[in-house]
């Protein structure tokens, strides 16, 4: 069964622009191969940890919205526990609350844009 997930994932920030961008696109390929329909990304920049991770107090926050089998989030978790840019992230399936809810914040955040 096809579910919507959402995932924060937070970056390793001793990394370059395009590193980072790499890092991220690893997932999002990851995501493609294993058929899942990406819904909605947002780069949330680097931001300071609410506590040191891997003596490391900022990171780079990204969230990326899809849609996918159930069986595919536990095998993208071993992607993330494998790759040592990673510092941490979560995974979590999406409600039709918070699916609408995510909606909504999309669409006003466009027509806060547009004006």
């Amino acid at each position: 069964m096809v579910n919507q997930y959402e995932t924060v994932f937070i970056i390793t920030p001793v990394l370059s622009e395009a590193q980072m961008k790499e890092a991220v696109e690893k997932v999002l390929a990851f995501l493609k191969e294993n058929n899942a329909e990406v819904v909605h990304e947002e780069n949330w920049g680097l931001k300071k940890l609410a506590y040191p991770i891997q003596k490391k107090s900022t990171g780079f926050y990204y969230l990326i919205e899809f849609k996918a089998e159930s069986e595919l989030i536990a095998k993208m978790e071993t992607e993330f526990k494998r790759d040592e840019r990673m510092i941490r992230f979560l995974t979590t399936k999406m409600d039709k609350y918070a699916i609408e809810y995510a909606e909504k914040k999309r669409k006003k955040k466009l027509e806060n844009a547009e004006s």
